[in-house]
């Protein structure tokens, strides 16, 4: 079973995603912000990572800059998840180091097949 950490500050999003994520068969993480995700990646490693790019302190992009940085996390695959779908924001993830990028309010039909797609791709791989 695929774990996915679900790193957001807003509870109700939280919530939703958790929901739609454990219906499709994987267990799941979450954080409300880089410490809280830090520290769950270091407790146990997670096949995939949605990202919330608006986080308080550090924010989704510094976060998935660490983390592709490091060479014990550079391989997970980073989903960004934003309201602020602005012009070159997709840019901007995908130049952090983001994997794939969604907007919200989130598509709960597509993000399953968005997830399934990059987890197959990281068992793949290891």
């Amino acid at each position: 079973m695929s774990r996915i950490l679900i790193v957001d500050d807003n509870p109700t999003n939280l919530k939703l995603v958790s929901y739609v994520v454990k219906a499709h068969g994987h267990d799941v993480a979450t954080a409300g912000d880089a410490m809280a995700a830090l520290a769950s990646i270091e407790q146990q490693r997670p096949t995939l990572i949605l990202m919330d790019l608006q986080l308080p302190g550090i924010d989704g992009l510094e976060l998935t800059r660490r983390l592709k940085a490091d060479p014990t996390t550079r391989s997970i695959p980073i989903i960004a998840v934003t309201a602020y779908a602005m012009k070159g924001d997709l840019e901007k993830a995908l130049a952090a180091g983001c994997d794939d990028y969604v907007t919200k309010p989130i598509d709960t039909r597509t993000l399953p097949d968005v997830i399934a797609r990059h987890v197959a791709r990281a068992e793949r791989a290891s």
